[in-house]
């Protein structure tokens, strides 16, 4: 599948997952407020993180794997029962530290045990989070693209719904729950997806645990982790201090500006999951991989440049629109976050080129270096331009991230080229 036709079935997604996204954002501003925003992005975090934790760190490697062996069924199975048992054990031993923790947790993510019950739910389904996320890998591995597309777009659809009705009846609390429940939902249609497909059976996805592929398995393992921790852990930093320099309100304006940049960039982010990282796996020599990454600059970054410009320019428009009036002081963010998310947008590229060819040492280091730059940029540009410097400091992380990015990817591969070359 090409990068035009897999952009094509991903906009169909993308488009309802777009839509499901603005009616929730309007449902939460109304129901929840600023700093409501702000507490369900400190939640998101802390739920990226332990989900990663309790397994879905290998789902990378088997994206990546699943589509390398392509022609060999057998370790495709083997790569799925090894991550299917790591999923498994893990996830259940995450669900009983959550549940023995649930109060202390409480505490720490909202600043009061009034959410604990939160946590209980969220450990319930923590296990079909994460076999959800196992099966989608899969699916994007087997690049059963129209699949994952039915199963994106349910997982919009059971957001919309599940979100929308306990956010109107239950407030804030409501919609944490929600955070918890829906993906539970999303995975009966996900694995009654994969059960119509002539490659399932569940004994491939439970039992003996490969060593060979266990230890494949690390570098991807080692990379999510990292990102697991670095990015969300970054967020709730800045969110802490954003709630400390100024209030709770303002660090639910960020949060919005957020939320909306990973709406309207979403066709360009769910194509280079979905497209980029199988097809860079498979990819060895430099110069297919070369035009790869040209393809992905002469038809992806344009589309974040022009879909950041369309939203600067609505943007006095889009905030009672989407969001409500109460939101209208973010608007100072606006330019500084488009020009940022492009930069991103570019960086990416590059990045899931690292994440493909798993360098580990490059990718380790990078997000460990921007995660803590973030926070430190943050600080500065806050000090010297007020609120509006936490989007100047994502403006100027990116292009930091970029030119490194620029630089020691195609450098590493070209010494990879050069010694199996000499080999």
């Amino acid at each position: 599948m090409n990068l035009l036709k897999t952009s094509v079935l991903n906009g169909v997604a993308v488009l309802i997952k777009t839509a499901t996204m603005f009616l929730l954002n309007k449902i939460l501003a109304v129901y929840v407020g600023p700093a409501g925003y702000a507490a369900i992005g400190q939640f998101q975090n802390f739920i990226q993180m332990i989900t990663t934790f309790a397994g879905s760190a290998v789902n990378t490697a088997v994206v990546k794997y699943t589509a390398e062996y392509y022609a060999d069924e057998k370790k495709q199975r083997t790569v799925w029962q090894t991550a299917g048992s790591i999923v498994s054990i893990f996830s259940f031993i995450f669900t009983f530290l959550v549940l023995i923790f649930h109060q202390q947790l409480s505490f720490w993510i909202f600043k009061t045990g009034d959410y604990g019950s939160v946590l209980i739910w969220f450990a319930v389904f923590l296990i079909f989070f994460n076999l959800n996320a196992l099966l989608l890998a899969i699916l994007n591995g087997k690049k059963e693209i129209l699949k994952l597309v039915f199963a994106n777009i349910a997982g919009s659809l059971f957001s919309l719904i599940v979100t929308g009705l306990l956010a109107v009846k239950l407030g804030l609390y409501g919609a944490l729950v929600a955070l918890c429940i829906y993906q539970s939902l999303n995975f009966i249609v996900t694995l009654y997806l994969s059960y119509r497909s002539e490659w399932f059976s569940f004994s491939y996805f439970f039992g003996k645990i490969d060593s060979d592929i266990t230890r494949k398995f690390l570098a991807f393992a080692a990379m999510a982790l990292v990102s697991a921790i670095c990015v969300p852990l970054s967020q709730m930093v800045i969110r802490s201090y954003l709630v400390h320099e100024y209030n709770a309100t303002y660090a639910g304006y960020w949060e919005a500006m957020i939320r909306l940049s990973a709406a309207y960039l979403m066709l360009v982010t769910t194509t280079l999951s979905v497209y980029y990282l199988p097809r860079l796996s498979e990819l060895s020599n430099i110069q297919e991989i070369k035009k790869e990454v040209y393809l992905g600059y002469k038809f992806i970054f344009p589309l974040a440049v022009v879909g950041g410009t369309l939203v600067y320019l609505l943007k006095d428009w889009i905030i009672p629109l989407l969001f409500s009036s109460a939101f209208l002081p973010m608007r100072e963010l606006f330019l500084w976050q488009m020009i940022g998310d492009s930069l991103k947008i570019g960086s990416w590229i590059l990045a899931y080129l690292m994440l493909g060819k798993a360098m580990t040492k490059l990718f380790i280091g990078t997000e460990i270096i921007f995660a803590c730059a973030s926070i430190v940029l943050t600080y500065v540009c806050t000090k010297i331009f007020g609120f509006k410097g936490v989007s100047i400091a994502h403006l100027v992380n990116y292009a930091l991230y970029w030119s490194v990015m620029g630089y020691f990817v195609f450098a590493v591969l070209k010494d990879r080229e050069s010694r199996f070359g000499k080999e």
